[in-house]
């Protein structure tokens, strides 16, 4: 099915594109419109699989892993041990962080890449 817009109603390039079905990228940020890139950031967010859990990651941080004791040590869990909520709630963590680096002009992108917690990238940018 084709899909038909109106040709009097003004469309921008973002709304043609979600019109469209291309949701395959999250938006680039324009630094002079920070306050819509991240209402279109989270939009996106929503739209994606697990999009709660991504968001929470975004909002709150990331999974704190849990623990447990062997021999009188303690050592977090590995990726393997975790449950099947926890694994998807440590790639959520992980596909927050790509999207929101993706969504990144080169020059901020390289002030910002080495965080590694989604909260923490998304509060500095």
């Amino acid at each position: 099915m084709d899909l038909v817009i109106p040709l009097r109603q003004k469309n921008t390039l973002a709304e043609y594109m979600i019109l469209s079905g291309a949701d395959n990228r999250p938006p680039m940020l324009d630094k002079d419109l920070y306050d819509c890139w991240k209402s279109r950031m989270e939009l996106y967010m929503q739209n994606r699989e697990h999009e709660r859990m991504i968001l929470e990651s975004v909002e709150n941080g990331p999974l704190i892993w849990p623990t447990v004791e062997e021999n009188g040590v303690t050592k977090t869990q590995k990726y393997v041990e975790l449950s099947a909520a926890e694994k998807i709630q440590a790639d959520c963590d992980m596909k927050a962080t790509n999207i929101i680096l993706q969504g990144l002009p080169a020059d901020i992108y390289s002030l910002v890449n080495h965080h590694r917690v989604a909260k923490d990238l998304w509060e500095r940018v």
